[in-house]
């Protein structure tokens, strides 16, 4: 009997519970004795089921909060709270069965035991006094301080800013360092930093609003909302879902350059770039983290909105939590009084760097905020899917988006933390006998950490304007000392390895050479290579010559190459944007013996990318290409060149007509046929002929 009133009250306990608040009449009694927190537990025959009792007394009478981590429950709303004398008792009235606590206060003041009756079934309970949790942290922080201000000289950080959550209480928001280091202006809890992939959790959390409101479904296939999306492969189009697309299971790996610094295409291009990009598993084969997956679910956001996803994210999160410093592009974080600048470290010199504008894949990471604002965000992912009494979204839904979707494939390096899982927009572990839902992220010249301990009640944000982990590191080390762990010095073993990786880089570097082959030859002259090379899903890149080397342009980034060996050529240091430095670029010919394709590694779990290069522009220029028009004599035939729209095309009699793909200037190749080309030239007396390329020998047709 007892047996089933506790698998009753556990699935009572299951049920969504709205937590507003409420009031019970005013009681006579000793509020000092029972004020504040408790903790205890129900006693089945199975095994103890624990909770926590929040009571305060206010002029109108008692309120008072229940919370069970085992069932995920927080901060559900106590009715019928009466105090009378040393007998307490609470009810909890939203639940079938009216669960009622009654019990006793003891002569000290610091236990309450008795009964918990539910649907005609009793069992004992107990609670005692608990701490109070909040001046414990700020106790066990002592020291703290300094202690993150000698770690980040330590990394040469130039800032740091750090914010702690504990039972929706602030416990630390503070900023250490420079945001600014040739001023030397400190970082406050209000200073902006770019927060990176931790923008993701924002775009899931819109998407989860919208599937409250029955405009979404998780699993309906995405073309459904979309109906022009398509990928590379038929079968990920037509399945792939919204869930797919927030727990990176898509089967494409990142491909990251096609927007890498891209300013030239808005999303919905770079949605519709999608079905060139390659795979390399099948859908939900594998997790493989992909930024534009998320791209496409923020805009995704926007559609079924009827606005963009900064309209969505901007409405449906930072307005109700009152996030007014948070912003969408690091060119506003440039307009505002109190905003970090990003910082590298480059042969153990801290150099400021350039912001890194990401605004077209902002769903993925493009948005900026500080210790204050993410506080509140956190504050709403540890609690019930409220802010200040304004439901955000269901309970069940944030829940869901806390959940595991898929196993990373990613091994633990310690016994203390665990294989992560990947969730919606968070990664999910168990640290050191913990429960962590978490995020990092990375942009040039800012790391960020967004970490929540639910079953403790605890959050956790750091950030960082340099390219280091110490986030990460210091978020462990606050996290220890909440928690009383036995000290692990996380700092000192990270520090210790990224001393001895520096050596080693530094001794790699020398070694460089020792695959590239000596004293080897271009195949061509260097103007051969010059040109505009093109990549459906890539776009454009641009090489040109410059002195004895090559100039590469993608994205508007640029850097100079010199020859490696052969026809492939390195990136050369570029103090103001790295992003090409020691990238290896190779050159390939076509049957004919020219330039033909440029390879750039640009997705490393893919061979390299094949750009093609373009034709001189002017053999797309109807205007230019007038000059080849008319009739030809080929041996004993007639052929016609003529213009479709302002493409040219070949008609040869008794064959389709073919259209004619610029291969060169002045040269084309016949579309459709492997081997087949044509050059117009003048001869003498500046007749054109047009000299035809096959297989079995050149044929010259002259004008009539």
């Amino acid at each position: 009997m007892q047996s089933n009133s506790y698998s009753s009250f556990r699935a009572y306990m299951s049920l969504l519970i709205l937590s507003a608040s409420f009031t019970a009449p005013a009681i006579a009694g000793d509020a000092a004795e029972v004020f504040g927190k408790w903790k205890g537990q129900v006693n089945t025959p199975a095994k103890p089921l624990k909770f926590e009792i929040d009571l305060k007394k206010k002029t109108s009478g008692w309120t008072g909060d229940i919370s069970i981590p085992i069932q995920g429950i927080k901060d559900m709303a106590l009715s019928d709270i009466t105090i009378e004398g040393d007998e307490v008792s609470f009810v909890m009235s939203s639940v079938p069965g009216n669960p009622t606590f009654t019990g006793t206060l003891d002569t000290g003041g610091e236990k309450i035991s008795g009964k918990f009756t539910q649907g005609g079934a009793s069992l004992t309970f107990e609670m005692s006094r608990g701490e109070d949790r909040v001046a414990a942290a700020h106790e066990s922080l002592e020291g703290f301080d300094e202690f993150v201000d000698q770690a980040r000289k330590d990394w040469h950080a130039p800032g740091i800013a750090i914010g702690i959550i504990i039972d929706d209480q602030i416990v630390l928001a503070k900023g250490y360092g420079y945001r600014d280091l040739e001023a030397k202006k400190p970082v406050t809890a209000k200073t902006l930093f770019a927060i990176g992939s931790t923008t993701k959790a924002f775009t899931t959390l819109t998407l989860g609003t919208l599937v409250d409101e029955g405009k979404l479904d998780w699993d309906t296939p995405l073309i459904d909302y979309l109906p022009s999306f398509k990928l590379y492969d038929d079968y990920a189009t037509t399945h792939i879902t919204p869930r797919d697309l927030v727990t990176h299971r898509s089967g494409l790996p990142r491909h990251d350059m096609a927007w890498y610094n891209n300013k030239k295409w808005s999303r919905a291009e770079l949605v519709r770039r999608l079905r060139y990009y390659e795979p390399t598993k099948e859908l939900r084969e594998k997790f493989q983290y992909n930024n534009m997956m998320f791209l496409t679910a923020g805009y995704l956001a926007g559609q079924l909105t009827g606005g963009t996803w900064e309209d969505a994210v901007r409405q449906r999160i930072f307005q109700p939590l009152d996030m007014r410093y948070s912003n969408f592009s690091v060119e506003d974080s440039k307009k505002t009084d109190d905003f970090a600048y990003p910082y590298r470290e480059k042969d153990d010199e801290v150099k400021r760097i350039p912001f890194r504008n990401i605004d077209n894949v902002g769903p993925a990471g493009s948005i900026n905020s500080n210790v204050e604002d993410m506080l509140k965000w956190v504050q709403l992912q540890l609690g019930d899917g409220t802010f200040a009494s304004k439901k955000i979204i269901n309970q069940a839904t944030l829940s869901e988006l806390h959940n595991p979707q898929i196993v990373m494939g990613r091994p633990s390096t310690r016994p203390e933390i665990s294989s992560p899982s990947y969730a919606m927009g968070w990664m999910v572990s168990d640290y050191r006998g913990h429960l962590v839902v978490e995020h990092g992220g990375g942009i040039d010249g800012f790391i960020t950490t967004v970490a929540l301990y639910p079953d403790d009640g605890i959050g956790i944000v750091a950030f960082t304007n340099s390219q280091t982990g110490l986030p990460t590191l210091m978020r462990r080390h606050a996290i220890d000392r909440i928690l009383g762990l036995e000290e692990i010095d996380w700092h000192g073993e990270a520090h210790e390895k990224w001393v001895k990786g520096k050596i080693h880089q530094e001794e790699a570097e020398k070694n460089k050479d020792m695959f590239r082959h000596a004293n080897t030859s271009l195949s061509h002259t260097l103007n051969d290579y010059a040109g505009i090379y093109t990549h459906a899903g890539y776009g454009d890149a641009k090489v040109e010559v410059v002195g004895q080397q090559l100039s590469f342009t993608y994205n508007d980034m640029t850097a100079t190459f010199e020859q490696w060996h052969f026809d492939v050529f390195n990136g050369l240091e570029n103090k103001d944007d790295p992003a090409f430095e020691d990238m290896r670029i190779q050159f390939r010919s076509n049957m004919k013996g020219d330039i033909a394709e440029l390879l750039v590694p640009f997705e490393s779990t893919l061979d390299p990318i094949v750009f093609e290069k373009k034709a001189d522009s002017r053999m797309y220029d109807s205007d230019y290409l007038q000059q080849f028009l008319g009739v030809y004599s080929l041996s004993t035939q007639k052929v016609t060149f003529l213009l479709q729209g302002d493409v040219l095309a070949v008609n040869v009699p008794g064959q389709p007509v073919f259209t004619l793909e610029p291969s060169g200037t002045d040269e084309f190749n016949l579309k459709g046929i492997t081997g087949f080309s044509v050059r117009f030239a003048k001869g003498e007396g500046g007749n054109m002929s047009a000299w035809f390329n096959q297989p079995n020998g050149v044929f010259e047709a002259k004008r009539e």
